[in-house]
């Protein structure tokens, strides 16, 4: 025989708990009479057949046909007018949850001005409050499957990242301009999200950005972008070296007794390297521009996943994602790519 539950209630609810269920698993059978205890910070909310009936706000109620007249409109229909009759109960927090923690569990690829691809990783906090309970049974419960709290945080963080993935690449801005953007893009992403919470019966109250850092991948290529913005200066410190060498030489001359002679000597010995350290001055910037069209022509005008991953200085995989995603053009042969120079230049110019 079914144990009937006569006191139906959820008193250990916590604060951190959004959902918690009656009886914890399968259906209980409950019937007509039987006591439903709600608290103030709950609504409890009778579920069956993949949807919800009647919802119950806080204090003590007893089941009849007069305060859950869906319930008894489907259970007269189910059961042929028999009071025991199987469902569950949902009891939701209606408190707000404050500190809820999002973040992306796989970096976004963007496009930025100067590094051409980029892959980041965003944090942040949020807080929520449900305030239509019926609802947010039917769409989270119902159409998900879903009720532990773990479980609704994920989801809804899901849609907090994709908004946020939207609004950055809308924005069109580098990586180096977000860090004073902050403020901005948490209330863009606020503004996409509320209204996909609000249809699952959640208001969202807060939405913040506290990081968006690059993956340790483009941290290399902004290291090695940085390596190149010193090799550029590479001529004024070697002129610099070169006046150095000068005058340590002349003073190493007339500290050995030298004199004036030795001091001579060390002055052509300091003007000899200045002259051979000029005539490779000199060289290097009659052979920079061939070695730049050199370097320009090694360039392939088809290339591969590596060969064009290594001309836009990313990863393989950052290249897969953009193909993927239909922003670069490539051609599938196989189980191999090939992409045109062409294209990959018009994706970094765009």
């Amino acid at each position: 025989m079914a144990r009937i539950i006569d006191v139906i209630e959820a008193p250990n609810q916590q604060k951190d708990e959004m959902v918690r269920r009656v009886p914890e698993y399968g259906s209980g059978d409950f019937r007509f009479g039987s006591q439903v205890i709600v608290r103030e910070f709950q609504s409890g909310i009778f579920f069956r057949d993949g949807k919800s009936l009647d919802t119950f706000g806080p204090g003590r109620h007893t089941i009849t046909t007069a305060n859950a007249p869906l319930l008894s409109d489907l259970i007269g229909k189910v059961t042929g007018g028999r009071t025991v009759f199987t469902a569950e109960v949902y009891f939701v927090n209606m408190r707000e949850f404050l500190d809820e923690k999002w973040g992306t569990a796989e970096p976004i690829a963007l496009r930025d001005s100067d590094l051409g691809l980029v892959r980041l990783r965003a944090f942040g906090t949020y807080s929520l409050q449900v305030n239509d309970p019926a609802l947010f049974v039917n769409k989270i419960v119902g159409a998900q499957g879903i009720y532990q709290t773990d479980q609704i945080t994920r989801f809804l963080r899901g849609i907090i990242v994709a908004k946020l993935t939207d609004l950055l690449g809308e924005l069109g801005k580098g990586l180096f301009d977000l860090p004073a953007l902050y403020d901005e893009i948490g209330a863009g992403a606020k503004a996409k999200v509320q209204d996909d919470f609000a249809n699952l019966g959640v208001q969202l109250k807060t939405l913040y950005v506290n990081s968006i850092s690059p993956t340790e991948e483009t941290a290399k290529a902004i290291d090695e972008r940085a390596s190149m913005g010193a090799i550029g200066d590479m001529r004024a410190y070697l002129q610099f070296q070169t006046a150095r060498g000068i005058r340590d030489a002349a003073q190493a001359s007339g500290e050995g007794g030298g004199g004036l002679a030795g001091a001579g000597v060390g002055l052509g010995a300091g003007v000899g390297m200045g002259s051979a350290m000029a005539q490779m001055l000199s060289e290097s910037a009659r052979q920079e521009p061939a070695g730049q069209q050199a370097a320009q022509a090694a360039v392939p005008e088809v290339m591969t996943l590596s060969e064009a991953a290594a001309y836009m200085r990313v990863g393989e995989e950052d290249v897969l994602n953009v193909i993927n995603s239909g922003e670069l053009k490539a051609r599938k042969i196989g189980t191999s790519y090939r992409i045109s120079k062409q294209a990959v230049d018009e994706f970094l110019s765009s």
